[in-house]
C-alpha cells in the first residue's frame, strides 16, 4: 500500500506510532528507566503542543519539501471527531499534520528524512 492510497488521518495513525518509537528509544539511550520519567519526558515530544511548535520551527526553516506540506495540509485538514481536552482544535490540527508527514515518510520508506527530523526535533528540547 501507498500513501496516496491512505487518508490523512491514517498516516497520522502511523506516524503517531512512529513518533513515539522514536521518542522513547531515544529516552532509554539517555539512561532513563523509571516509568514515571519516561512518561514525563515523552511529554515533552508526543503532545500535541510540542509537536505543533516543532512543525513550525521546522516550516521556518524551510525543511518541508512541497509535495511534504501537501501531506501535512491532508493530516491537518481530517476533521476528527474529537479533540484531547488539554489543547485547541487548531494545535491538535497542526500536530496531525504533522504525524501524517512521518506516516508519509515511513509508508514512502524515507526513513532518512525521518532520521533528519528526529535529528533536528531533539536539538530543540531538554530532557
Amino acid at each position: 500500500m501507498r500513501s496516496n492510497e491512505v487518508s490523512g488521518s491514517t498516516l497520522a495513525y502511523l506516524g503517531d506510532a512512529i513518533w513515539s518509537l522514536k521518542v522513547r528509544e531515544y529516552l532509554i539511550e539517555k539512561g532513563y528507566a523509571r516509568a514515571k520519567d519516561l512518561q514525563t519526558k515523552s511529554v515533552k515530544f508526543v503532545s500535541a503542543k510540542a509537536q505543533a511548535a516543532f512543525y513550525y520551527k521546522l516550516e521556518e526553516e524551510k525543511f518541508f519539501t512541497e509535495q511534504e506540506l501537501e501531506i501535512f495540509k491532508r493530516g491537518r485538514n481530517f476533521k476528527s471527531d474529537s479533540v484531547p481536552k488539554n489543547t485547541d482544535v487548531a494545535t491538535y490540527r497542526v500536530s496531525t499534520g504533522f504525524e501524517a508527514v512521518l506516516g508519509y515518510w515511513f509508508m514512502e520508506k524515507m526513513m532518512d528524512r525521518i532520521d533528519l527530523c528526529w535529528d533536528k526535533v531533539k536539538t530543540m528540547v531538554e530532557v
